[in-house]
């Protein structure tokens, strides 16, 4: 009797560097842990938007999720500040927040976000929200 071994492909993802942001230091700690579950994607994070515009200057990221609300510069002023900079422009930036009311978001993709994530978000799919954002940028 023969029995045929039938070899899986792998699954070939992109390899990701994304930039994680947001002041609450256990929300970033369980989306850090959540989106490192894909071994494809490299995090970093920042915990406030200063330090993420600091962080951009020497690591450009494929994709920065970034609260809305934060002290000090904001989520929203980030994103414009990110758009101000040639360097920065075109990195995609997608919200991830509790202020998620469709003029919200309206306002949100006005000022240049890709999408936006609802908090609370399933950390067992942030991956995939992220890849699937990052997708429609890229083809």
């Amino acid at each position: 009797m023969s029995v045929e071994v039938q070899q899986l492909e792998p699954r070939m993802t992109e390899a990701i560097n994304l930039l994680y942001v947001d002041d609450e230091d256990d929300i970033r700690e369980i989306a850090i842990m959540a989106l490192e579950l894909d071994s494809d994607i490299t995090v970093k994070s920042c915990s406030s938007g200063s330090e993420a515009l600091e962080t951009v200057e020497h690591w450009v990221p494929d994709l920065i999720l970034l609260d809305a609300m934060m002290p000090g510069i904001d989520g929203p002023e980030t994103l414009v500040r990110l758009r101000e900079n040639p360097a920065t422009a075109a990195i995609p930036v997608v919200f991830i927040t509790a202020r998620s009311q469709p003029e919200d978001i309206e306002r949100f993709i006005d000022l240049g976000a890709l999408g936006v994530i609802s908090k609370p978000f399933d950390p067992m799919t942030l991956s995939e929200q992220a890849r699937a954002l990052l997708s429609s940028v890229k083809g």
